[in-house]
């Protein structure tokens, strides 16, 4: 094992923004999970924002979304703290935006807007290693500006969440904490996690599907993805793999393909609109992004070993409702509401 590995593992969850920086910056550590068999979900991020050459406005903010399938009634809310009532540390995992913390295995706090509220005192714990989505040397790099992990994948919460003053009671919901950051939101995303399939509950999923403008040119897609599954690591993440890879999303369907010379993943994730919640994400140069947010897509992954010039059967891994999936875009078109 590398020691830049070890070093990353061991700073998976230190916070990169320095208080007062010049330089734009937003960084968010989230947590979600899902019901064990029910199309029900949360999602709970804790993030600085700090717009570019205006250090004095940076702000905490936290987020909360409760997905219900069943209902198709979501709840969301945001709440914007000042900088001074927060607290990222830079040598440890601690947290605090307001009177809500996260910190190793644990968090609560409260959020309220637009005359709904959300609160939390949750558990989580599991024994899996980081998962990075990027090669390791791209973490320090000037590109991508926006970098994203998973600190803690399969993670299990349990607890005690409060939606507009109804109690749900959270018993072994599997699911993720996950940190990222940047000086810029990535121009143009698709991103995935599937935190156990319905067939194999010990599988996780991440991949994204991204492109960057740089100037008045884009780039081709990147499709960068990570599997692990019964024991094994399948990381097609590299720079050249990731290009050469295929990813293509619309309103609201994607499907992804990427190969080497021993293995390919192909998957599709899709999901109703009415899944999904819209969230208005500040970009630190200015501008907003919509994020269309759900956690209780559908996912159908196919995984084929390919050994002297034969393939194999293909693995499917699927699940009705536990995948995530997130568009982030300029485009005002997808006719989901923007909630917060």
């Amino acid at each position: 094992m590398s020691s830049t590995l070890v070093q990353m593992r061991q700073q998976a969850n230190h916070t990169r923004y320095q208080l007062g920086q010049p330089a734009g910056h937003y960084e968010s550590f989230f947590l979600r999970a899902n019901h064990p068999s029910r199309p029900l979900a949360f999602w709970i991020r804790y993030t600085v924002f700090s717009p570019d050459r205006y250090p004095e406005n940076a702000i905490g903010e936290l987020w909360a979304v409760c997905f219900d399938g069943e209902t198709q009634q979501h709840v969301a809310v945001k709440q914007e703290v000042p900088l001074v009532a927060c607290v990222f540390k830079t040598q440890e995992f601690y947290v605090q935006v307001g009177d809500a913390s996260l910190q190793p295995g644990r968090l609560n706090g409260a959020a309220h807007s637009e005359g709904h509220s959300i609160s939390w005192n949750l558990t989580f714990g599991g024994d899996a290693e980081p998962l990075f989505l990027l090669p390791l040397n791209l973490y320090d790099a000037s590109l991508p500006k926006a970098k994203s992990l998973v600190s803690l994948p399969m993670a299990v919460f349990n607890g005690i969440l409060t939606v507009d003053g109804k109690e749900i009671d959270v018993a072994n919901w599997v699911g993720s904490q996950n940190h990222n950051w940047g000086a810029k939101h990535t121009d143009l995303y698709a991103w995935g996690q599937v935190a156990g399939f319905d067939n194999d509950p010990d599988s996780f999923l991440e991949v994204a599907t991204a492109r960057l403008k740089l100037g008045p040119l884009w780039t081709p897609p990147m499709t960068p993805m990570v599997l692990r599954h019964r024991g094994e690591e399948i990381a097609l993440n590299n720079l050249m793999q990731s290009f050469r890879a295929r990813g293509a999303f619309r309103y609201f369907e994607w499907a992804f393909r990427s190969e080497t010379h021993d293995v390919r993943l192909e998957g599709k994730i899709v999901a109703p609109r009415e899944a999904f919640v819209g969230l208005n994400y500040s970009n630190p140069p200015g501008g907003i992004k919509h994020c269309l947010n759900t956690k209780i897509a559908t996912c159908e992954l196919q995984l084929i070993r390919k050994h002297n010039g034969k393939t194999s059967q293909p693995e499917i891994l699927s699940t009705q409702h536990r995948a995530a999936f997130e568009i982030l875009t300029d485009d005002r078109g997808h006719g989901v509401e923007i909630r917060v």
